[in-house]
């Protein structure tokens, strides 16, 4: 019985249902029923004014990580900070030259309020400790600061209201290179299509205020988990973003 609850923690199960199970193959088909002229619960005017553009031109007048933590913490646009523990921030030294950006909290870092402390970020730890890196000589955060139920796939309309927070955090970290961890924080912040099994690797130009940051896709510690013939290509990007950070 331990070993399955511990299987049920491992996949993201947080919630119980129902005392007895339900045999979703013989149950009846749901009705629905019919109604017509019914007002919608969220009208557009109501939408968050994040979703409108005000709050991401408010942002520009933060100018430290404490008031960035301050303001996500009293932001109500996201619908996953009604169901995370938590808000999840950032890990490791503001002051460094390397920022990694991954995707979204999962079960222990929802519990813990640190990024990349679960198996993920475990594996994490000693990829950089591979190239000399550490906690220490890093900056760690995600592009969705609260975690999706059962560890889901952020939606569209939860990583375009968090993009502002995170994109504001990249300005003032200003690191001298970024690496984009998995699909969501490749393709939303390096602005491609591509998946992250074909992206990974490449470098990307990342605008920031008089400047373009270098940014590396990489695979995400947690793909690495689930496939773990990857981890080849993984040393390669490791190696190359170990020769951008030794280069004169």
């Amino acid at each position: 019985m331990a070993a399955v609850l511990r299987f049920y923690a491992d996949i993201g199960v947080d919630a119980v249902v129902g005392e007895t199970a339900l045999d979703h193959f013989n149950a009846p088909a749901p009705i629905t029923p019919v109604r017509e002229n019914v007002t919608p619960l969220l009208r557009p005017q109501s939408l968050p004014t994040l979703q409108q553009g005000a709050p991401a031109n408010d942002l520009a007048d933060i100018t430290t990580l404490a008031d960035l933590r301050a303001a996500l913490e009293a932001f109500d646009g996201c619908a996953l900070k009604a169901t995370a523990t938590r808000l999840v921030f950032a890990d490791g030294n503001p002051a460094a030259k390397v920022m990694l950006v991954g995707e979204a909290p999962g079960g222990d870092e929802d519990r813990q309020g640190l990024p990349f402390v679960g198996r993920a970020g475990q594996l994490l730890d000693l990829m950089l400790a591979a190239i000399g890196l550490d906690r220490t000589k890093v900056y760690i955060t995600n592009v969705i600061a609260w975690r999706p139920p059962g560890n889901r796939t952020p939606t569209p309309a939860e990583i375009q209201s968090c993009l502002p927070f995170v994109t504001r955090h990249i300005e003032l970290i200003n690191p001298d290179v970024m690496v984009c961890l998995g699909n969501v924080s490749v393709q939303t912040l390096l602005k491609t299509r591509e998946g992250i099994t074909r992206a990974r690797g490449q470098w990307f130009d990342y605008p920031l205020p008089g400047r373009n940051l270098p940014a590396l896709a990489m695979l995400h510690p947690a793909f690495l988990l689930r496939s773990p013939a990857f981890k080849r290509q993984a040393w390669a990007d490791l190696q190359a973003l170990r020769a951008v950070l030794v280069k004169p």
